[in-house]
């Protein structure tokens, strides 16, 4: 099965160089670019991609307004991608926000090319990219500056069997399925299953927002 993707940043060449690379491969099919956030909702809406590769700063319409769009569209809209956030930061305010409004991840600009295919990869599967090394990082230093929000994400931890605490709990510190099943002693496939509970449950899009979720709810606190 074919990846479509696009790719929206306001720097041509990145956009050419991110193309080729992508389009060598077999499995990926590029089907559009655009230079800034609106042009690149509005090419998302014609051309439905699986993935969209979008930067955090661009004029006209940034990455997190142009995520938000295309992750919470008008009443109307069925097509949701899936959203990859490029930026040249490892700690930026903007992707931590994006992944709050349900991208699935983030990649530096100047990661190797084989992390790039491999992350349009990933998220297209459906997986979030969260590098714990980045990602958690990201998460931990922006959640010491918010507060634990006590009222309805605390109360939405109640709808979840012990179990599925434990689960979300693993999750938000950045271990995979295997690690996950490796410390409860379950099967892999168990796993699986109770990390789709709770997104169910909590009504959340994929792990990267059930991390933000476990943070900001005050499951796990930074630093732990």
């Amino acid at each position: 099965m074919t990846t479509r993707v696009i790719i929206v940043d306001d720097q041509a060449m990145v956009r050419a160089g991110f193309a080729a690379l992508l389009a060598a491969q077999s499995d990926i099919d590029v089907v559009g670019e655009a230079p800034d956030g609106a042009q690149g909702v509005e090419l998302s809406r014609r051309t439905h991609p699986d993935v969209v590769l979008m930067d955090v700063w661009m004029p006209e319409m940034d990455g997190l307004e142009a995520a938000r769009r295309l992750l919470e569209p008008a009443p109307g809209v069925t097509h949701r991608p899936r959203v990859l956030m490029l930026t040249t930061f490892d700690v930026d305010d903007y992707v931590y926000e994006a992944l709050r409004a349900g991208a699935s991840g983030f990649l530096l600009k100047d990661a190797p090319p084989a992390d790039l295919i491999a992350a349009v990869r990933v998220v297209a599967s459906g997986d979030a990219l969260l590098a714990p090394s980045v990602t958690r990082r990201l998460i931990a230093d922006f959640a010491k500056q918010r507060p634990a929000v006590r009222g309805k994400p605390a109360l939405r931890l109640k709808g979840l069997t012990e179990r599925e605490t434990e689960v979300l709990t693993l999750v938000a510190r950045g271990q995979s399925n295997g690690e996950i099943a490796q410390t409860l002693v379950l099967a892999e496939q168990t796993v699986k299953t109770h990390v789709s509970r709770v997104l169910t449950k909590l009504d959340l899009r994929d792990r990267a927002q059930a991390v933000v979720f476990a943070y900001e709810s005050g499951l796990v606190a930074p630093g732990e």
